[in-house]
C-alpha cells in the first residue's frame, strides 16, 4: 500500500484545510489510518485516527472540537478536515495506515510523505 497525502497550503488564522489520504494497493479498506503532524524542532505528534470501518475516530486532545477525520472505502481515501485553524497548527502532517487501531505512529505499516499545512496569524 502507498499513500499520498494531500491538501495542504497556507491559510490564515480561523480558515479551514481539508487533508486527504489516498491510498493505492490492495487492503487499504481493512487498514486503521492515522494522521500526525511534526512541526520545526518539536517531535512528532498524534492528531487523529480512525478505525478501517469508519466507525471509529479519537483526536489529540487540542483537535478534538476543530478537526474531524472520515474516510470513503470506496475511494481508498481518508480525510481529515481541520476548522479554525490556528498558528501553532502550521506543520508536516503524515499519514500511515497500519492494521492496529491507536495512536502510536510506530504501530503503523504503511507511511505517506508529508504536507505542508502553514497558517499565518
Amino acid at each position: 500500500v502507498q499513500l499520498q497525502a494531500s491538501g495542504g497550503g497556507l491559510v490564515q488564522a480561523g480558515g479551514s484545510l481539508r487533508l486527504s489520504c489516498a491510498a493505492s494497493g490492495r487492503g487499504f479498506s481493512s487498514y486503521a489510518v492515522g494522521w500526525f503532524r511534526q512541526a520545526p524542532g518539536k517531535e512528532r505528534e498524534f492528531v487523529s485516527a480512525i478505525h478501517w470501518s469508519g466507525t471509529g475516530t479519537y483526536y489529540g486532545d487540542t483537535m478534538k472540537a476543530r478537526f474531524t477525520i472520515s474516510r470513503d472505502n470506496a475511494k481508498n481515501t481518508v480525510y481529515l478536515q481541520m476548522n479554525n485553524l490556528k498558528p501553532e497548527d502550521t506543520a508536516v502532517y503524515y499519514c500511515a495506515a497500519g492494521r492496529k487501531y491507536g495512536s502510536s505512529w510506530e504501530q503503523n505499516d504503511y507511511y505517506g510523505q508529508g504536507t505542508q499545512v502553514t497558517v499565518s496569524s
